[in-house]
């Protein structure tokens, strides 16, 4: 393959994607170059967008417009009281397309030992904040069941405890070393009905 510094330089991004190594990002940046106006016109535009126009909530951790607000947390069309504690957007997405929770979700951001991860990195003092001032009766932990996860739901429960919220975990049965994002329906079902 010849050396075009452009095509190099995109092919080393894209393989830096969850699931995709270097002969992936090859096949995807072949695509996108025999597709220039039909993907990557319109793909480079809505990166753009993207960039510009969302970012995390510093609050709940949920993805925000810039010009609409954090949907989670200023939701008045719906008054809930619980809160979902989870490590990262991909498991709210998980959970919500199972449609077995509705209430409010809290996304840390990842875990504590997480390489690089603080507890003040983790919106943890926020969710306290959220919990007293929504008066929210339940808090649900929806934490992996692996090491890390396990670490940052016990210090997120002592967190809680003069809050006096009814703390709960999702039921075992969880895959130990699991990730939320990669359970089925039937199992996120379960693990919600029979939690704890």
């Amino acid at each position: 393959m010849q050396n075009i510094d452009e095509i190099e330089n995109l092919i080393k991004l894209i393989s830096r994607l969850p699931g995709l190594g270097p002969k992936s990002a090859k096949r995807i940046v072949l695509k996108l170059i025999n597709n220039r106006e039909e993907i990557v016109k319109p793909m480079a535009n809505s990166l753009v967008q993207v960039y510009k126009n969302v970012t995390r909530c510093n609050f709940c951790g949920s993805l925000k417009s810039n010009s609409a607000g954090c949907q989670n947390c200023e939701n008045i069309k719906e008054k809930f009281n619980k809160i979902c504690v989870v490590e990262d957007i991909a498991d709210q997405w998980s959970i919500e397309n199972s449609k077995i929770f509705k209430g409010y979700f809290h996304i840390l951001g990842g875990t504590l030992s997480s390489a690089g991860q603080r507890k003040e990195d983790l919106l943890i003092d926020c969710l306290v904040e959220r919990v007293n001032r929504d008066k929210i009766d339940e808090v649900i932990l929806a934490t992996s069941a692996t090491v890390e996860g396990q670490t940052t739901a016990y210090y997120i429960q002592n967190s809680l405890k003069k809050s006096k919220v009814k703390v709960t975990k999702l039921a075992q049965g969880l895959p130990v070393g699991g990730e939320i994002e990669s359970l089925d329906d039937g199992t996120l079902f379960s693990a919600f009905k029979n939690r704890f």
